[in-house]
């Protein structure tokens, strides 16, 4: 049986602090990057695209909040289909296993993707970095990681900085850009068939908008450090998406205005620095304003790493909790409470995939892939965990009943049956993944029975 309200009282996160690190995690890499390649397969309906995946991802976290105020601990993605799934605890795990396998495969590669961008925005904005794409994105990597290992609450405080130095960046290049003569509306017409995909790209383009909105479920996978959980979890998430979607919109917008899917086709140097072309190419008259967007991408991916690096390592201690992993990736420090051997481990995988820019799409599309089994899992154990556990008055519950896990897993077949159908290469390297988990598995086993 779940918990009630008054056990979880004592974390150091408030409201506001919840709030900072969804944006944070959500304002980064995806608006900066992947808002061109979505533009590229939709043209301006690609804002439809991100509207969608925004309702689909806060749908997910509002369900995986009620899941949180069931089990409520830390590193949600491997504890909720462990405890709801499988009728023995042995085929939980298995379960557990098979998400947050896939759940650290996708936050991994979406850190070192981050991390590349930090390189290639630095580079492209400040020319004295040109050449340095690999360390720069090891050093993003270091960065955030030293962030992690601080206090949550200082770790929160620096996160709350830096979204809000982001924010007025991100704001600047929205007043210009509408503002100037450049933007031109009539760059919007004809709306849905602009981009390389036709009159449906805007649905291929979901699956790399959904990216941009993972860390919604970010607060949900640290409920054990957040104050007052069945309040602050999912109020942070529905104020979190209130503000980003705004934002994304108006920088959709802006960006659509200045700049067509077929510039972007012409020039495929510029698919994943949409921003930075917008400035660079349409607003000469101000030109400080790509140096502004460099420095607002910077600080995106940066809060975008440090917040994956941050639910990521918590997911690795609830796995190694749980015996799948070397039981010394669950301890966590005593002095800061917080999990450096795990955050040690999962910075430096991203470091390693880091070093590899050239594959980039790839990363993109792997992650996003397991992302949506990792979701789909999850879908279904909420729907499970309502006929296992009794409700406890005033624990937080989802809206829609059974019908909101079942209309997302829906959306989310629909916007990837594409890729699926496609995407064999993807799913060979998926099922390397998992076979890699496997070994591990075994033989962790192995010597935890010696």
């Amino acid at each position: 049986m779940s918990n009630s309200k008054n056990n979880n009282q004592q974390g150091s996160l408030g409201l506001v602090a919840c709030v900072t690190i969804i944006v944070g995690g959500m304002i980064g890499s995806a608006i900066f990057s992947l808002s061109g390649m979505t533009i590229y397969y939709a043209g301006p309906a690609a804002i439809i695209s991100w509207i969608i995946a925004a309702i689909v991802l806060l749908m997910y976290g509002l369900q995986i909040a009620e899941l949180s105020t069931i089990y409520p601990k830390s590193g949600g993605v491997f504890v909720f289909p462990t405890k709801s799934l499988g009728k023995t605890e042995k085929q939980g795990k298995i379960w557990g296993f098979i998400s947050a396998w896939g759940y650290l495969n996708a936050n991994v590669v979406g850190i070192a993707f981050a991390a590349i961008y930090v390189a290639t925005y630095l580079s492209v904005g400040f020319p004295i970095f040109e050449g340095m794409q690999i360390p720069l994105a090891i050093g993003a990597c270091l960065f955030c990681f030293i962030l992690n290992i601080l206090k949550v609450s200082v770790a929160g405080k620096a996160n709350t900085v830096l979204v809000i130095l982001l924010t007025c960046t991100m704001i600047v290049f929205v007043v210009i850009g509408l503002c100037t003569k450049n933007w031109d509306s009539s760059l919007l017409t004809p709306f849905f068939s602009q981009g390389i995909k036709g009159s449906t790209g805007f649905l291929s383009a979901i699956p790399n908008a959904m990216v941009a909105y993972g860390s919604i479920v970010a607060i949900a996978f640290m409920v054990s450090e957040v104050k007052n959980p069945n309040k602050n979890v999912p109020k942070s998430m529905c104020i979190a998406m209130s503000v980003v979607i705004v934002l994304y919109v108006l920088i959709l917008i802006t960006t659509v205005g200045l700049i067509t899917s077929n510039f972007l086709e012409e020039n495929p140097g510029m698919r994943f620095i949409p921003l930075y072309a917008a400035a660079f190419t349409k607003l000469q008259a101000f030109p400080w304003l790509a140096k502004v967007i460099s420095i607002s991408a910077v600080l995106a991916l940066l809060t975008t790493i440090n917040v994956l690096i941050a639910i990521t390592s918590r997911a690795v201690v609830a796995i190694a909790d749980g015996g799948m992993l070397p039981k010394s990736l669950s301890k966590i420090n005593s002095r800061t409470g917080t999990p450096i051997i795990a955050s040690i481990a999962v910075t430096l995988v991203a470091m390693i995939i880091s070093c590899f820019p050239q594959f980039t799409a790839e990363i993109v599309n792997i992650g996003s892939l397991l992302a949506a089994i990792t979701i789909s899992i999850n879908c279904v154990s909420l729907i499970v965990a309502r006929k296992k556990n009794k409700y406890v008055q005033g624990n937080y519950r989802a809206p829609g009943g059974s019908y909101l896990p079942i209309i997302t897993l829906a959306i989310i077949i629909v916007s990837y049956i594409p890729g699926i159908i496609s995407g064999a290469a993807l799913w060979y390297y998926i099922i390397a993944w998992y076979a890699v988990g496997i070994i591990i598995l075994f033989i962790n086993r192995s010597l935890a029975k010696k």
